[in-house]
């Protein structure tokens, strides 16, 4: 199933999309997509509503900001340096355990929701990612089996970057990665039951047209159960939470030249069977 959250930031009304592309009003069943949504078995009782033909379409959908498609999630954790050509491109060397920062969850917006370039900021950079999204609480769990019957499901994730704020005036990156409007996510929340292989999913970003990403999941370095097992050793994950799994090659401050975003600058990104986002740059 495709979760979304559509409307007026702060007064999104929690949707289903459906296979035959209608919309579904779920604000009969929950107040909205969240950890609180997830935990209770939200999942299951929209599946059973929707077979049962009990969701009303949501009226004016078309019409509709699409919203981020989960509500503001506890806490966004990440990993650096996934992608071994990434870490190359970088001059890094490739990690021997996963690399975690956290990034301000207050950073979450609409997948098509104007980004904005902080002030001061000479080195705003793109990176597409695959956002897992937490649909049950993680704790020392044993083993990919385990930590994969945790994961709600998956989206596209844009985790934008300031490159002088994380590298030069944050030694755990964190500055550079909490900017407002700094990860768009969605345009869905796609089931896990949906996804065959969360290990097979092709990753592309354009600049204003120009391809600079294309990778793909099968190339991360340490996998999405191994990441979520790794992190609930060191961290209780919430249902709702967000793991944002790496970017591969490509961004700007691996290219010649570093051509970081400007203002009016557009970047559109996407994953396979996860949907696509596009992003107008604009000066804070």
């Amino acid at each position: 199933m495709k979760f979304q959250r559509l409307g007026e930031r702060g007064s999104e009304t929690p949707a289903l999309l459906a296979d035959d592309g209608t919309v579904h009003d779920l604000s009969g069943l929950t107040s909205d997509i969240d950890g609180a949504f997830l935990a209770s078995g939200g999942v299951e009782r929209v599946r059973a509503a929707h077979v049962a033909g009990e969701l009303p379409l949501l009226a004016g959908a078309a019409g509709l900001r699409v919203g981020a498609p989960v509500a503001r999630p506890g806490k966004i954790v990440c990993i650096g340096l996934n992608y071994r050509d990434h870490a190359e491109e970088t001059g890094a060397a490739v990690p021997p355990r996963p690399v975690v920062f956290m990034k301000d969850p207050g950073t979450v917006v609409g997948p098509y929701d104007e980004v904005l370039i902080p002030r001061d900021s000479t080195r705003t950079d793109w990176e597409v990612e695959l956002g897992v999204v937490i649909g049950s609480r993680a704790r020392y769990l044993d083993g990919p089996r385990e930590a994969l019957a945790c994961i709600a499901g998956y989206a596209v994730s844009h985790d934008v970057s300031e490159r002088e704020f994380q590298l030069d005036f944050s030694s755990q990156w964190d500055l550079g990665k909490s900017c407002e409007t700094f990860n768009p996510l969605g345009p869905w929340l796609v089931t896990a039951d949906e996804i065959a292989d969360p290990q097979d999913l092709r990753l592309r970003l354009s600049v204003n047209g120009v391809e600079r990403q294309d990778g793909h999941t099968g190339d991360m370095i340490f996998e999405i159960a191994e990441i979520v097992a790794y992190l609930s050793r060191y961290m209780v994950l919430e249902p709702g939470d967000v793991i944002n799994t790496g970017t591969p090659a490509g961004v700007a401050l691996g290219l010649p030249g570093n051509p970081y975003l400007r203002a009016g600058d557009s970047v559109e990104l996407s994953i396979d069977g996860l949907g696509s986002q596009r992003q107008t740059f604009a000066q804070a």
